[in-house]
This record gives structure tokens, sequence and C-alpha cells, in this order.
């Protein structure tokens, strides 16, 4: 049987989450509260988005921009990503792991993208632009489609073929009753 846990309860939790520190973890947090580490989760996404009520951080409303920002690797711009090489150049592996968990991404991320930008600079004009990603990408879909339709032609010429044979070896060939 399921508990109905207080709207209160929740917006605590979620405060509780937001203002630990670095050597808490979130398991740690909602075992203490006697939750589920999903619904903890869970928690903080729903106020993310505001959706949890009104939360309090150090008596503070807490404002969506205050909360920790959930950003992929992808959504980084290209300024964002050269300032963080630029920011972990003088970082050893400790430092820079650190780093990359505070903001929510991998050191190979980093790696990458250093590695991306030193090859860009020896091939310029290699990054198609957003036109002809786009042509690539019709023209790749047209290609697809065009090998599938092919592939069940052939599959069924295939199929039509075995039959053949099938008749033959049961019936006989035609070829041999006509002498």
């Amino acid at each position: 049987m399921t508990q109905k846990i207080s709207q209160s309860f929740k917006i605590q939790a979620v405060e509780k989450a937001l203002s630990r520190n670095s050597q808490t973890t979130i398991e740690e947090i909602s075992k203490n509260l006697g939750v589920s580490r999903s619904s903890l989760y869970r928690w903080i996404g729903e106020a993310k988005h505001q959706q949890l009520g009104t939360a309090f951080l150090d008596n503070q409303p807490l404002s969506i921009s205050a909360m920790p920002v959930e950003k992929r690797p992808s959504d980084w711009s290209q300024a964002e990503k050269m300032a963080l090489i630029i920011r972990c150049g003088a970082l050893d592996e400790e430092q820079l792991n650190a780093l990359c968990r505070e903001q929510g991404i991998y050191p190979h991320h980093v790696a990458q993208w250093k590695n991306d930008f030193l090859t860009a600079s020896y091939h310029k004009g290699a990054m198609p632009s957003a036109v002809e990603s786009k042509t690539l990408k019709q023209e790749n879909k047209r290609l697809k489609k065009e090998l599938n339709r092919k592939e069940k032609v052939l599959a069924e010429a295939a199929a039509l073929l075995i039959l053949q044979k099938k008749v033959n070896i049961l019936w006989g060939n035609d070829e041999e009753n006509s002498l």
C-alpha cells in the first residue's frame, strides 16, 4: 500500500537534496528520508519545471534559474565548449573530473571537443553547413527508402523462384511431359 506524501515534505526533500554538500549523495538523502531515489529525482524534476510548488533554499524562494540545469553535451555551444576546454587545460585529472561532474558532463566529452576543434582547424570547410546537412540527410533518407524497396523486390523474386522449383519437383516439369 502506498503512502500519501505531503507537498511540503516533497518540497523539503528537494531543498535538502539541492543544498547537500559534495560528499553527500542523493541516494543517502533518499535513504535518510525514507523515500526511493527515483521519487526524489522525480520531485527534483518537478521542482525544476515548477510543478511541485514553491521550493525554498536558505529560506529564499527557489527560482528555476537557481536550480541546477541539466544540459546535455550536445546542447553546448561552440563558445561554451571552447571556454571549458581552456578552463580544463591546466587541471589535473582529479580536478578535471570534479569540474566535469559540476557541469554534468564526462571528461571524454571535453577530450572529444578538443579533438573536434583541432581537426576542424586543419579541415576548414569540412563541417557541412545546415543546408548541406539537410540535403545530405534527405538524400540519405531517399537512398535508404530505395534500398528497402529493392530488398523487398529481391526477397519476393527469391520466394517466387523457390516456389516455382518446388512446384516443378512436386508435379514435374511441363517440358518433360510434352515429349
